[in-house]
């Protein structure tokens, strides 16, 4: 049988973040989709997961070490299904509840603090509520956002996997 190590099991989880960002990649720069801020908000919540999962695949550390490499990929996870979830409720409502189309997020970044551009990113706009495209009568974010949920709870289950399939590390 094959030993499906911690150090395995995490490497599998960033490579499945590097996957995620290249075929965002791919829609924008290959198919001309271009992302709406919180696409780009997706973008980093799957970064940030993916970081959790690099650095408990290259540092292997003890039981609380370990705990902590996975809650940073959880919680990246976690925000990138929140972000997701809010932007396919956006794309969920009537053409007449829509908000207006703000300004780009390199314009925000340009001219308001951070946090205000976070909070106005996270309200969606007119942007975020259309839809480019959609496989299986579901949209990107819409896939995004179970992308996240199966990553959050594979995370979640890699050091019960790590210790049932294998002896040490």
């Amino acid at each position: 049988m094959t030993r499906l190590t911690y150090r395995s099991l995490c490497f599998v989880g960033f490579a499945g973040c590097v996957a995620g960002l290249a075929f965002a990649l791919v829609l924008q720069h290959g198919f001309g989709f271009e992302p709406c801020p919180m696409c780009i908000f997706q973008r980093v919540a799957m970064a940030f997961a993916g970081f959790g999962f690099l650095g408990g695949a290259l540092f292997v550390p003890k039981a609380a070490g370990r705990g902590a490499w996975i809650g940073i990929a959880v919680l990246g996870a976690l925000a990138g299904a929140a972000i997701a979830g809010r932007h396919v409720w956006l794309q969920g409502l009537p053409p007449d509840q829509v908000p207006a189309c703000g300004p780009t997020l390199g314009y925000l970044l340009d001219m308001l603090p951070v946090g205000e551009v976070v909070t106005l990113v996270l309200k969606g706009d007119g942007n975020c509520a259309k839809i480019d495209a959609a496989f299986l009568g579901i949209s990107l974010p819409g896939w995004t956002l179970i992308a996240f949920i199966g990553l959050s709870l594979y995370a979640l289950l890699i050091p019960k996997l790590a210790r049932r399939y294998s002896i040490f590390s």
